[in-house]
């Protein structure tokens, strides 16, 4: 899957090696939780650990494709099509090299000086009355070439704040893009796990309906020949009537969700023959890899963002003490200057001029000390919002898991609620053959049979859902893509020049 590289400014970082001489705080990244466990509900249930359900591995990291658990070459092809053609990365991808480019400008303007060259030509005509001859104007031409040179010394790291604050934003769009991608995957997985439910449900409808069908025909007859009263052949007619009702909106959802995968792999839904989904195309993994708490802020990328926003956050701060401090600027300009435009350069004609500036606040009617004071309100706003994201984190591994344990336990029922229906079903059928039983009581053993079927299929797309939802919930693997230079390496060597 393609990526962004890494913006050829950034290796300059080198010039924050002094950032410790900046005022305001020096940002270090917020310590890991401690915790042991994700869940404390998933122990208490004590449930029995089904013969299908998936076995919870520990693990040091999450696979980066982790769809191939599910062994389906469809749905890998329908992700790489997705993570190459979706508008959504494309824009997080056009966000992140803006976000490159205005850092790498900054970098520019604020750590070198800036040298312009200028040439110009004017041509002036001046009365006499200046010089006491009203009556004698005179007409000049004045051509100039020069080369201007001003600089900001960053004594207090004003400047060195605001490139922190614009690499935090880099790394913000960076991990916005990750996080975009592990959405998208997971949307994708997951419709493909609700085509694949809603092709199965469609197929049963059709099976149950086929059947009453065959079975009105036979009651049909029956009441033709005497031997079934009318309101059984009624009943049996409502039910087949309300069995066709539900057929057309599992067509609808299963059309709908077919649009939705177009859409998500960046295709018109009429535009683009998609695979087809179904359970006897997609395996169920048997091990799901199970990282640590320790681990998990570094591993999700929303996580990830919501850290840069607050290393931009402290920038912020330091700017705003910054603007407390003097700051110091220097020009320098040398030239030449000619009546004609042939005599430039030539001697006599040299120009050149040095400067230096301090700007020292004064009084500003407490406005510099309000927004330093803003500026650290606002970082203990995103410092309870990256709390916020870190604890949602938590929850999303909590969920999960759980959902694995009690799905997983509940498809082993559904497996057996099913089996003991068919039995139930066939047992009915014989004794209805031979008249000992009711034509009624044969629908309810049909309609148990079916609803446990339609149970059944819904149960296995739950635990399918619940892989692909711990997946996400532990980070996606983003961080083991072997063709991008991992973000954890990146920050690893800025904290180590800052």
């Amino acid at each position: 899957m393609s990526m962004p590289k890494r913006n050829a400014a950034l290796p300059l970082l080198s010039v924050l090696m002094i950032a410790g001489c900046a005022v305001g705080p020096d940002f270090q990244s917020p310590q890991a939780s401690s915790v042991k466990q994700y869940s404390s509900e998933q122990a208490a249930l004590k449930l029995d650990v089904a013969p299908d359900q998936p076995k919870l591995v520990q693990s040091d990291t999450v696979p980066a494709l982790w769809w191939q658990l599910f062994e389906s070459k469809d749905l890998e092809q329908l992700v790489t099509l997705g993570l190459q053609e979706s508008p959504t990365l494309a824009a997080a991808r056009a966000r992140l090299k803006a976000a490159e480019e205005s850092f790498s400008a900054d970098h520019s303007s604020i750590l070198f000086p800036s040298v312009d060259a200028s040439l110009s030509s004017s041509r002036q005509k001046i009365s006499g009355a200046a010089f006491g001859n009203p009556g004698n104007g005179s007409q000049f031409a004045v051509h100039t070439a020069s080369v201007d040179i001003s600089y900001s010394i960053d004594l207090f790291g004003g400047g060195q704040r605001y490139l922190e604050a614009g690499l935090a934003q880099v790394e913000f769009e960076r991990f916005q893009l990750q996080a975009a991608q592990i959405t998208l995957t997971t949307n994708i997985v997951t419709t493909a796990i609700n085509e694949a439910s809603l092709r199965e449900q469609i197929t049963a409808m059709q099976e149950i309906i086929t059947a009453e069908a065959e079975n009105l025909k036979v009651a049909e007859l029956q009441f033709e020949i005497g031997v079934m009263a009318k309101a059984d052949l009624l009943s049996q007619r409502t039910s087949l009537a309300q069995r066709r009702t539900q057929l057309p909106a599992l067509q609808k959802a299963l059309a709908q969700t077919r649009h939705q995968l177009a859409t998500l792999v960046g295709k018109m839904p009429g535009d683009m023959n998609l695979p087809k989904f179904a359970f006897d195309t997609l395996n169920q993994p048997q091990q799901i890899p199970v990282t640590l708490p320790s681990t998990l802020t570094r591993q999700r990328a929303d996580v990830r963002a919501a850290e840069a926003l607050l290393h931009q956050a402290s920038a912020q701060v330091g700017i705003a003490t910054a603007n407390l401090y003097p700051n110091i600027g220097l020009s320098g300009s040398y030239g030449t200057e000619a009546v004609k435009l042939a005599d430039l350069f030539s001697a006599g004609t040299a120009i050149w001029g040095l400067g230096a500036g301090i700007l020292q606040p004064l009084f500003r009617a407490g406005e510099l000390h309000a927004r330093k004071r803003a500026a650290i309100a606002g970082f203990e706003q995103v410092a309870a919002e990256y709390r916020s994201s870190v604890l949602l984190a938590f929850q999303d591994v909590a969920d999960a898991l759980l959902a694995l344990q009690v799905d997983g336990r509940q498809l082993e029922l559904e497996k057996q609620s099913e089996q003991m229906a068919s039995e139930t079903l066939e047992l009915v059928n014989l004794q209805h053959e031979q008249g000992a039983v009711s034509l009624l009581t044969l629908l309810n053993a049909q309609q148990q049979y079916q609803e446990s079927k339609i149970s059944l299929i819904k149960a296995r797309a739950a635990l399918y859902t619940d892989t692909a939802a711990l997946m996400y919930a532990l980070g996606g693997g983003w961080w083991n893509q072997g063709a991008v230079q991992t973000v954890q390496d990146d920050e690893t060597n800025t904290e180590k020049q800052l």
